[in-house]
């Protein structure tokens, strides 16, 4: 058989599973699912049998999970940020990105990504000059608006939305509030991440201070961002940064690191751009004066961070890579 299959096991609410459901819904070329089950990212995945595809077939996977039994296969790799993960950890995606994934970016000799930060970490990492990398971008929900209601609320506050691994960093924001008053904290993150950010937050006697959240659509998180003094995007390494993007399209300056590349692309000067990661002391200036002095930001112009645009330039990849 010939034709575009979709790998389409990708589901979340931010994320590679945002990316994939809103560019699937986008697709130009008709697709059938390959209808597969199991995580599209355990290692053993990725030599499971893809039969009854025929030699001319092509694959696409909105995210990294490589089958190195497809015919030919197009990967949205987001970023690499497996390959700089602490050790021992890192060891295992080490192995997967230079086995499975590699292979089957230069058997197509393409690969799909979200932003120019993580196009140059691709090229460099790919070693291959006949790889064509394509910077499809990423959107934004028509959710995130600076016009709408607010989250009200007696103090200010700023947000974090994200999860409790390594290099979201969210510690340095929790250790930079305990050196500060006058600010509270709304954190977002998965249900599995609740009871981490709560006992972090008892151990830096701040309970009183932090709201943690989950489950959040996105018309909740839009009246959260509008309703905040800043949104913290304390990121050591990112492919893109959705929050950050959600946050100005609402108005709202972010806060953030100016080493994590991929979030200072988006933000630009819509924010304060701090120079350490893990200095609290300059973290919790920057809050006093998020709190104390609350500004607006323009929104990105229409059209940057579009779905519509993201969707079109996989859908117009795909088509090229079928003829």
């Amino acid at each position: 058989m010939t034709g575009l299959y979709v790998d389409d096991r990708y589901r979340g609410t931010h994320g590679i599973g945002r990316y994939a459901h809103e560019v699937l819904s986008r697709l130009r070329p008709e697709w059938q699912p390959l209808e597969l089950d199991g995580n599209p990212h355990a290692p053993l995945d990725a030599f499971r049998p893809v039969g009854g595809l025929g030699r001319e077939a092509l694959v696409y996977s909105p995210g990294y999970g490589a089958l190195v039994r497809a015919p030919r296969q197009v990967l949205t790799i987001h970023d690499l940020i497996h390959l700089r993960l602490p050790w021992p950890g890192r060891a295992k995606f080490l192995a997967y990105y230079g086995g499975p994934v590699r292979h089957a970016v230069r058997k197509s000799g393409l690969v799909l990504t979200v932003s120019e930060t993580s196009a140059r970490d691709i090229r460099e990492w790919v070693r291959d000059d006949a790889v064509r990398i394509v910077n499809a971008g990423n959107g934004c929900s028509a959710a995130f608006h600076p016009d709408g209601t607010a989250e009200s609320s007696v103090d200010p506050y700023v947000v974090f939305v994200g999860n409790m691994r390594h290099h979201k960093n969210l510690d340095v924001v929790l250790r930079a509030l305990a050196l500060t008053s006058g600010v509270r904290l709304v954190a977002v993150v998965p249900e599995g991440d609740v009871v981490a950010v709560a006992t972090r937050a008892t151990a830096l006697a701040l309970t009183d201070r932090i709201t943690v959240l989950h489950g959040v659509d996105d018309e909740r998180l839009a009246e959260l961002y509008r309703g905040a003094a800043a949104t913290v995007m304390p990121s050591t390494l990112e492919g893109f940064g959705l929050p950050a993007l959600e946050s100005i399209a609402c108005g709202t300056p972010v806060i953030f690191w100016r080493g994590c590349e991929a979030v200072a692309e988006i933000v630009g000067d819509r924010g304060w751009a701090l120079e350490a990661s893990e200095d609290a002391e300059e973290w919790a200036s920057a809050l006093a004066m998020a709190a104390g002095s609350p500004r607006r930001v323009d929104p990105p112009a229409p059209g940057v961070f579009d779905w519509d645009r993201t969707g079109g330039i996989v859908s117009d990849v795909l088509e090229h890579a079928l003829t």
